[in-house]
């Protein structure tokens, strides 16, 4: 064969292997998988084309995800503060659809958004990575007080997955914390610490009576029993728009204090907290929970969240953790 004659053939083998490419592209769908995209303000989270979340990290009190769009294109966190739509309740302005805080670091308030509060403050990514089987976020952060004094820092990396069952969601949020700028002491507070605020829909209670949400831990506590309560897993569940969803929050055996307590209240404030001992086990001391970490130690979190339909039979929530702490040590 001549070279130029060659050279058409390898074209249009060229040509045909790229047809055939471009239709199992499409076939598959070319948006499966996770991609993050980075914003002025904050990374936008698509899970196989769709809106998962974005985090929010720039003139903000604290990184949060919001929204967080659950099974069936359902937003499972509430909007206030950073929408006021109606016919949601406008308390505690700092339950920012899901974040991580503490009411109680070296005294200083890094939970709530009242007068002379601390603020965690974005430094920087050092990892932003999309991909067909998950995506990550990790980013350092600085903890400081309202006369900009430097309490701590930490390392976090937010984890989503796609996810093998279209009727889930799910990601994993780990953070050290670092006593970088001398001994950091978490106070013994409810106030703290892995925490979301979900729909209002889904709440347990509503001010006008009951609601349609339940809550549940891994040791089948149920409903109101289960604030306070220490449990490997928590899950609260409930209508949006007319669609049964719920929420799971997975604690990490290699957590301190594991099973922590959960600070999961009527109204849809869902929180893991392992430094309340004194407010939910009622003890006089209120030092008891206290966990101090000397200068330049560090202690490191690790949690799931599992958003899914149905309850948590139907979701087999146990199963979910039973994978997660074979998945992730």
């Amino acid at each position: 064969m001549n070279p130029v004659a060659k050279a058409v053939v390898l074209a249009a083998w060229a040509a045909a292997l790229s047809s055939l490419s471009g239709a199992e592209n499409q076939s598959s769908g070319s948006t499966y998988g996770v991609q993050i995209t980075q914003l002025d303000d904050r990374l936008r989270v698509d899970i196989s084309g769709q809106l998962f979340t974005e985090y929010f990290f720039k003139d903000v009190p604290r990184p949060y995800c919001y929204p967080l769009i659950g099974p069936g294109e359902l937003p499972m966190t509430r909007d206030y503060p950073m929408k006021s739509p109606p016919g949601e309740e406008h308390d505690h302005k700092h339950h920012r659809s899901l974040w991580f805080a503490h009411g109680l670091i070296n005294g200083v308030d890094f939970w709530s958004e009242d007068k002379d509060f601390g603020k965690t403050v974005h430094e920087g990514f050092s990892e932003i990575a999309s991909g067909r089987d998950s995506g990550v976020i990790r980013s350092s952060n600085k903890w400081v007080t309202v006369e900009g004094k430097v309490v701590c820092t930490d390392d976090r990396a937010v984890r989503f997955y796609t996810p093998a069952n279209p009727n889930e969601r799910m990601l994993d949020f780990e953070i050290t914390i670092h006593a970088s700028h001398g001994q950091v002491t978490f106070g013994d507070t409810k106030e703290g610490m892995m925490a979301v605020r979900l729909a209002e829909t889904m709440r347990l209670k509503h001010k006008s009576g009951p609601g349609k949400g339940h809550i549940i831990n891994s040791a089948g506590v149920r409903d109101d029993d289960t604030w306070g309560k220490r449990a490997d897993w928590c899950d609260y569940y409930g209508p949006v728009q007319d669609k049964i969803v719920g929420l799971a929050i997975f604690d990490h055996p290699k957590n301190p204090r594991h099973p922590t307590w959960w600070h999961v209240r009527d109204y849809g404030l869902f929180a893991a907290n392992p430094f309340g001992a004194h407010d939910f086990e009622k003890k006089s001391d209120k030092t008891a929970g206290n966990l101090v970490l000397a200068a330049g130690d560090n202690v490191t979190f690790k949690y799931r969240f599992y958003l899914h339909e149905g309850d948590e039979k139907q979701a087999k929530v146990a199963n979910k953790y039973a994978d997660y702490i074979k998945a992730v040590k």
